[in-house]
């Protein structure tokens, strides 16, 4: 399976993006091809709504790294979206990412499945994203692979010193 992992924190090297890798490397070890896009490195701007990709075959009219995101999106089966959890949602980096996946509507999707991993500093704040993952599945008839959680990641490097890292190998293996 090719896996297409996005990860959403605007923190480089932070919980998220460490999460991320676990998840990828044990994926790749259980013999998935896995793409990892770490939006705090990249410049993806929020979507115009000018519906250019519509009239263009899904190529987005703004010229920033959507454009090649967009590339392993058409060749992932599966999208992993990783994010932390603010103020009780997505960060706004995941979402805006979510939005610009819009280029694909009208040509369609090759993912057949997707999942999150999300962490954040308190427990039971993961309604909102576990909510729009449901309704991303349900509407393009996704398989819903669940949404993996941290809590307790209040600080950067947080996730050390917890049991996720093995936890999320497990979720990484048992797709």
């Amino acid at each position: 399976m090719n896996i297409l992992v996005v990860t959403g924190s605007p923190r480089k090297g932070g919980n998220t993006e460490i999460l991320a890798d676990a998840f990828a490397q044990a994926a790749k070890e259980s013999g998935h091809e896995v793409t990892v896009r770490k939006l705090s490195r990249l410049k993806v701007g929020p979507c115009l709504a000018c519906e250019h990709c519509f009239t263009h075959d899904g190529v987005c009219v703004q010229n920033d790294d959507m454009n090649e995101i967009l590339q392993d999106v058409h060749k992932a089966d599966m999208l992993v979206l990783a994010s932390p959890i603010y103020w009780f949602d997505i960060s706004a980096q995941i979402k805006c990412f979510i939005d610009r996946m819009y280029a694909c509507a009208k040509t369609g999707f090759h993912i057949t499945s997707a999942a999150m991993l999300l962490d954040s500093g308190s427990p039971g704040v993961y309604n909102a994203a576990q909510a729009q993952l449901k309704d991303i599945c349900d509407y393009l008839k996704w398989e819903n692979k669940g949404a993996f959680t941290a809590p307790g990641m209040v600080e950067k490097g947080s996730i050390y010193q917890s049991a996720a890292l093995a936890q999320v190998r497990t979720f990484a293996e048992n797709l």
